[in-house]
């Protein structure tokens, strides 16, 4: 069975899956609504069925993923990338790295840094930075900025300038000049240190930049996810939901601190209307910023958003991505599912709206460094990987948050 035809069932089997969950949890709403409250079984059955949704939904994107994914071996390699790949084959299995760091110069485009190791092949960067992309939520919808230095810097626009108009002969008054302000993300280490046994890198048959390539993105993946939204700032990016919240609109609200709309209700949604305020998120974005805007949320709290209903028209508000290249979708805008944001509590800011691509900026320091240790695990050998990234928000207009309280 070719790909596309896998995808296609994997995607008939969601839309079969969703709606029988739409039918089940019709049930469940009419039970309450004549009851007080829904049966044991018919939950069960919502349940278990919304489960099965979720895991479906995430096998199609996963397909689509793959199949969105350029072919690889297409690039041609120069002479001099060729005989740094061969050299650092070698490096990573017997730990000889002969003329290596003169290799690395010639077939590297990019700074080194002075410090102990080697600049990965970029076959090999390539491999991980593709697998970040695929699995790290945020690098998805985000922007992201490569750069050779500490930090990567710019200007911040705070206001717009005045105008007005004016007839031909009419004098003409002094407009008020902009806010510009600057903005200044700086990047941090990244480490991960898998292993593995000698033995087994002198296996001609064992494809060891490949396992090091998916090891270290797994890794890189992981941290990153948690830190672009829950992270400090300190040693590491700094994650948006972070920042302190404020109720008031864009107009009001000071620079540095982000919108919030409140459900009212602790922990959850309101019982009356639950979808007016994922509406009225939706809303309290400019229109500007729509265009590119996402849901942000984590895959227990996409559960519960697959249950709500619009009232008026009696539509599910969550969509599965059936087309090719579709994500699944909340209101018609599409959803990322981060299992670093919230989970449903008192107060909580659990779900994200916001157009990322204009709100947050990931930067990264061009070149992953890698050190092999055999020494102080043996027989494992242990390869220090790093590489440097930071992230902040750039614009606080760009994001809102639901705030399950008041």
């Amino acid at each position: 069975m070719t790909e596309l035809a896998t995808m296609q069932r994997a995607t008939d089997e969601l839309a079969r899956s969703f709606t029988a969950f739409r039918v089940e949890n019709d049930r469940r709403i009419a039970e309450i609504e004549t009851k007080g409250r829904a049966d044991v079984l018919t939950v069960e059955t919502v349940e278990r069925l919304n489960a099965e949704v979720g895991r479906l939904n995430d096998t199609v994107t996963a397909m689509q993923t793959a199949l969105a994914r350029p072919g690889n071996g297409t690039k041609t390699r120069s002479a001099a990338e060729t005989a740094h790949a061969a050299a650092f084959a070698g490096f990573l299995r017997k730990g000889v790295d002969g003329d290596l760091a003169t290799l690395e110069k010639k077939a590297m485009s990019v700074a080194s840094d002075p410090d102990g190791g080697y600049l990965v092949a970029a076959e090999m960067s390539s491999r991980i930075v593709a697998r970040l992309q695929e699995t790290s939520p945020m690098r998805a919808i985000a922007s992201v900025i490569s750069v050779t230095a500490d930090a990567v810097e710019g200007m911040l626009d705070l206001g717009e300038p005045a105008a007005g108009w004016v007839a031909e002969v009419e004098a003409r008054s002094e407009t008020a000049s902009p806010q510009v302000g600057l903005w200044r993300i700086p990047v941090h280490e990244l480490y991960a240190e898998p292993r593995v046994s000698q033995k087994l890198l002198d296996d001609a048959n064992f494809d060891v930049e490949a396992w090091l390539a998916q090891k270290v993105a797994e890794k890189f993946a992981r941290a990153e996810s948690a830190a672009f939204v829950s992270g400090s700032g300190v040693g590491m990016p700094r994650g948006f939901a972070t920042y302190p919240t404020a109720a008031t609109g864009d107009a009001g609200r000071p620079w540095g601190t982000l919108q919030h709309v409140a459900t009212g209700v602790n922990g959850e949604f309101a019982a009356s209307d639950p979808a007016d305020h994922l509406i009225e998120l939706t809303y309290a974005l400019k229109a500007g910023y729509r265009m590119g805007a996402t849901w942000v949320m984590a895959r227990a709290t996409a559960a519960e958003v697959r249950k709500l209903k619009d009232e008026t028209s009696g539509q599910y508000l969550w969509q599965p991505g059936l087309a090719a290249g579709s994500p699944a979708s909340l209101l018609g805008y599409p959803v990322a599912e981060a299992e670093d944001m919230p989970a449903l509590d008192d107060g909580s800011l659990s779900i994200a709206f916001g157009n990322f691509r204009e709100g947050y900026a990931i930067a990264d320091r061009l070149g992953i460094r890698l050190l092999r240790d055999p020494y102080t695990a043996k027989p494992q050998v242990k390869f220090y990987t790093t590489k440097r990234v930071g992230g902040d928000v750039l614009d606080f207009d760009a994001i809102k948050l639901l705030k399950f309280g008041a």
